[in-house]
């Protein structure tokens, strides 16, 4: 593939917290088509990663975005982890998904009544659809992650970013958020940092070994051998048909 097919292309990046280098002269592209599984220890930089790539962070080196990313504001949708959202603050579970049109809308910008169908819609089509006027403290952390994969997805991104979104969901949830992103990667990349990598293996094209240093592996199978050349500290174990993954020391 050629750099211009890229809807991201990183060259060089390196990130430090004061003097602690936590990424390390990464080169890696987001493609159009790309559905990338990122996996690594935990420390080892994979949301300073994503942060990079959103902006969140300071960063040396290069990252070029196409065309359709710098031409329009929310196309890149981003769902945090759950520890960096507040439970506490007064909003309602529609509220939390429109404001993922802020960077279209600016922070206090008048919500037009598509925009509020368009809200309830995403919310009925992941069940959430009686509660969405309910205040975002009473959900479930089931229920949460629905409302901010919604709020991820209001702005209609090119680019789907998601940190453990597999976190505080049920087992049948689970199996369903991953049909929903495997429909959405048809329109859409997918980046998803997750700590399960037999469970994901099945579901991504590519994975993304991050440990300091970003290693980008063509496919969604991968060996220990491979990762430990990586320098990432992980082990595959398979049980019959059900691939487990246990992180090693780190």
């Amino acid at each position: 593939m050629k750099t211009t097919d890229a809807f991201v292309s990183m060259t060089g990046v390196s990130v430090s917290y004061g003097t602690e280098k936590v990424l390390c002269d990464v080169d890696l592209q987001i493609f159009r088509d790309d559905f990338l599984g990122v996996i690594g220890p935990n420390g080892g930089g994979k949301t300073t990663l994503i942060k990079a790539i959103i902006g969140a962070v300071p960063y040396s080196g290069s990252i070029r975005y196409s065309p359709e990313i710098t031409d329009r504001k929310g196309a890149i949708g981003y769902l945090p982890q759950q520890n960096a959202f507040d439970r506490n603050f007064p909003v309602s579970v529609t509220e939390v998904v429109l404001s993922g049109l802020q960077g279209k809308k600016g922070l206090f910008g008048n919500y037009s009544r598509s925009d509020k169908a368009r809200a309830l819609e995403l919310l009925a089509s992941v069940g959430m659809a009686g509660i969405a006027g309910k205040a975002i403290g009473e959900l479930s952390g089931g229920q949460l992650q629905r409302a901010l994969l919604c709020r991820a997805l209001i702005s209609d991104p090119v680019v789907l970013i998601l940190d453990e979104p597999a976190n505080f969901v049920d087992n049948d949830f689970e199996r369903e958020l991953y049909e929903i992103l495997r429909h959405l990667n048809r329109r859409m990349a997918i980046v998803m940092v997750s700590h399960d990598l037999g469970t994901i293996s099945s579901v991504v094209k590519n994975i993304v070994c991050v440990n300091r240093y970003v290693h980008r592996h063509n496919s969604n199978a991968i060996t220990s051998e491979q990762l430990a050349n990586y320098n990432c500290p992980m082990q595959i174990i398979g049980h019959d048909e059900v691939p487990h993954t246990i992180l090693g020391r780190h």
